[in-house]
């Protein structure tokens, strides 16, 4: 019998080629393609052989019957951010940088769900010794979490499947599971991919959570093949910045709730500490000032449902180099580019020679286009020197033409900086009732971009005549 061929399988997509190569042909990861054992069998078709008939079952619930009771941690952020808690018989994913706090947050919320049903903590990376260590030091070692140490998935498996198995699991993580059955190394494309199959189906028979953690890769996607993310119910992330002890944590999927909801935390010594108000978290060094400064504007945005207040800072200074240098840090590059554009094409204003640095304050990463007018206010303060007014929020997206369209939501944006005390609201002139907003604030409508650009011309020079040629 001949000899099988080996098999040379890309970490990142999955793609198999027939031999090693430095760089994938298909995704183009460098250094992901490792040698797995062949099969010792081809799969096969259905063959000649008869299958079993479906039953099936009407999609209105049975009188009498109502629908899964979902288990509410009483961690608000984190049942925010599930939709309201988590859905028995479901599978979750949480992927996140190392260190960043995953394994944290997991273990506050199985203490917070034992209490409800029994809950397991399993660990493929720490001994049971240290798992307990942690928990004491979070204030949750007299919670009734059941410890292991296990990377069989079959052994796992089992445990879930028996009468008094865990209703509540954390396999901490997907990347150190392995299936007997298969030859290839824990962590590769075929064992995270087997390995969570047989985990999310032992879920789905037993009526158990089981709750996934993943590793991430460099550009910040959970390792492994892209179908994991298909397979389980709920995809999170854990996001943040090393500097700030601020923590997001971020739906990208979720078939039991929405998936634009985002929940805050800040790290501590004694664990992660849910933050019920963002705004005023991501605004604290803002106020601890005291005077307003060039470059700076505040801006009103939504995450979800809710209104969150974070301040945009930009600095424009006059570059040395024949291609000035643009840099962001919170927001979408490609974003700033066209923005700089606009200013130049439709507004007169000269950046093509000077560097732009970007950052969104606290950690946050926006990717909402209503931040366009915040950010160009933060750029024309920079440019003439001038700061913005105090006590003022901005938000709208800008148009390449350089007009201000209208942004979804605005009296929450409006209701929210209402509430922490701000008096001006520069915003887009169509679009939204903007009545909770009007008792407490004073509107400042735009139209076009060169009506903010006016308010700050005392500090930006002379100017060429596309901004009189665009403005309406």
């Amino acid at each position: 019998m001949a000899k099988a061929a080996p098999r040379f399988v890309c970490q990142e997509c999955g793609a198999v080629h027939g031999k090693w190569a430095g760089r994938c042909g298909d995704c183009g990861a460098w250094n992901a393609i490792v040698e797995e054992a062949p099969r010792e069998a081809v799969p096969r078709g259905l063959g000649q052989g008869k299958g079993r008939r479906l039953a099936f079952e009407e999609l209105s619930p049975r009188a009498g019957e109502a629908g899964p009771k979902r288990l509410a941690s009483g961690i608000a952020e984190f049942d925010r951010v599930t939709g309201g808690g988590l859905v028995p018989g479901s599978a979750v994913l949480v992927g996140g940088d190392p260190g960043i706090g995953k394994s944290t947050l997991l273990l506050q919320v199985a203490a917070a769900l034992s209490t409800q049903v029994p809950a397991a903590f399993i660990s493929g990376e720490e001994a049971a010794d240290q798992v307990r260590l942690r928990a004491q030091r979070l204030g949750v070692g007299g919670a009734a979490v059941a410890l292991a140490t296990a990377t069989n998935v079959r052994d796992i498996a089992e445990t879930l499947d028996a009468g008094d198995g865990p209703g509540l699991a954390v396999i901490d993580s997907i990347q150190t599971m392995f299936v007997d059955t298969l030859e290839s190394a824990p962590g590769t494309v075929a064992q995270v991919r087997a390995s969570a199959q047989e985990l999310i189906r032992a879920a789905k028979r037993r009526g158990a959570v089981v709750v996934l953690v993943g590793h991430v890769t460099k550009e910040g996607t959970i390792a492994g093949p892209r179908v994991l993310e298909h397979m389980v119910d709920t995809v999170l992330y854990f996001e943040g910045e090393r500097g700030h002890q601020f923590r997001i944590l971020r739906a990208v999927k979720n078939r039991f709730g929405p998936t634009d909801e985002i929940g805050v935390f800040e790290m501590s010594d004694g664990g992660l500490i849910e933050i019920a108000n963002p705004s005023s978290l991501f605004l604290g060094e803002r106020d601890a000032l005291g005077e307003p400064v060039t470059g700076a504007a505040v801006f009103a945005g939504m995450e979800g449902t809710r209104p969150i207040l974070v301040e945009i800072q930009s600095l424009v200074a006059p570059s040395s180099f024949a291609t000035p240098r643009r840099a962001v840090v919170g927001w979408d590059l490609g974003r700033l580019h066209m923005i700089l554009a606009v200013l130049e094409a439709r507004c007169g204003l000269a950046l093509a020679g000077r560097d732009v640095y970007l950052n969104v304050a606290g950690g946050l990463r926006i990717s909402e286009p209503a931040a366009d007018l915040a950010v160009a206010a933060a750029l024309i303060s920079s440019l003439a020197n001038r700061p913005v007014a105090q006590g003022s929020v901005v938000f709208g997206e800008i148009g390449l033409s350089g007009e201000v369209r209208p942004v979804s939501q605005s009296d929450n944006r409006l209701k929210e900086a209402a509430k922490l005390g701000f008096s001006d609201a520069w915003l887009p002139k169509s679009g939204g009732s903007r009545k909770r907003g009007k008792a407490a604030l004073t509107l400042h409508p735009i139209g076009h971009l060169s009506e903010l650009v006016a308010h700050f011309d005392e500090g930006l020079g002379p100017r060429g005549g596309a901004a009189e040629a665009d403005a309406p």
